[in-house]
Parts: structure tokens; C-alpha cells; sequence
């Protein structure tokens, strides 16, 4: 599972709830905005045609826009769907922004927000639904960020 932050504060917490799960710290990875941005520039420089066929390279410049705007992130193993929807529960509790757990064939969103818009479409000629009004991850994070400021 690939899950973002709005801040370390928030992560860091996530990440201890998690390993109280059970999750063993090494199958627990951090990472920084800046590492974030090393990792997916080097992944996008050796990614493959077929990378471009569903929504991998989407993903990847949705993760490069929220590491720019300083967005941390958990790399955590979920070896089924039912620890990783238990994982991204978790994660939730620490305001994550989202949870997407890699499967077999699928990436799955797992971390739903009242305010997200239905998913109309995506391609990997039209980009991420990022199901804001706009279109666009900057607008869902910062949708996100007030909801939470209210709160």
C-alpha cells in the first residue's frame, strides 16, 4: 500500500498505529517529499510502453504534484485486502489522504473522504480522477487540508 500525508506529524503516527497491528516495521518504509520525487523520477526514466496503458504513470505524476506541494508517504506491505483495508482504516484515523493498495491486477483506492466527488473517468490519455471539481490532485489535497482545519 502507497499511502499519503499531509505532514510527518500525521505519518508518523499512522506508522506506529500500523506496527501496533501487527505490521512488521521493516514492511513499514517512509519516505520524504524529496525522496518521494528521486523515487518516481528514477521509476518514469526506466518505465516501459506498457506502463502507459493503465494508470501507473498517472499515478506517478498525481504522487510527483503532492510531493511537490511536501506530501509524505508510507510504503507498507498488505499481503491481502483485508489487512490492507485495516491498514488504510488506520492510516485514516491519521488523516491520511490516501490509500491506494497495489493488487494483483487492480490499484484500488482505500481511503474515501466525504467531500470526494464520484470517479467519472480516467485514462491514461486523460489523466487521474482526482474527483475534485477542477480535476486536479492540488485541488483535492487542499479540500482536504481545510476539512481537516474545521475539524
Amino acid at each position: 500500500m502507497l499511502i499519503q500525508f499531509a505532514n510527518l506529524r500525521d505519518l508518523e503516527g499512522a506508522a506506529e498505529a500500523i506496527e501496533r497491528l501487527g505490521v512488521p516495521l521493516a514492511d513499514i518504509v517512509m519516505y520524504t517529499p524529496r525522496q518521494m520525487i528521486e523515487q518516481i523520477d528514477k521509476e518514469m526514466a526506466a518505465a516501459s510502453g506498457f506502463a502507459a496503458i493503465g494508470q501507473e504513470i498517472n499515478l506517478s505524476k498525481a504522487h510527483r504534484a503532492a510531493a511537490e506541494m511536501g506530501r509524505h508517504w508510507l510504503l507498507v506491505a498488505a499481503p491481502g485486502q483485508e489487512q490492507a483495508q485495516q491498514i488504510a482504516d488506520t492510516a485514516h484515523a491519521w488523516r491520511a489522504e490516501r490509500g491506494q493498495y497495489y493488487g494483483r491486477f487492480i490499484i484500488e483506492e482505500l481511503i474515501e473522504h466525504p467531500d470526494d466527488l464520484p470517479q467519472v473517468a480516467e485514462s491514461p490519455d486523460r489523466g487521474l480522477d482526482s474527483q475534485s471539481p477542477s480535476g486536479t490532485e492540488e485541488e483535492r489535497m487542499v479540500r482536504h487540508e481545510t476539512a481537516h482545519a474545521r475539524r
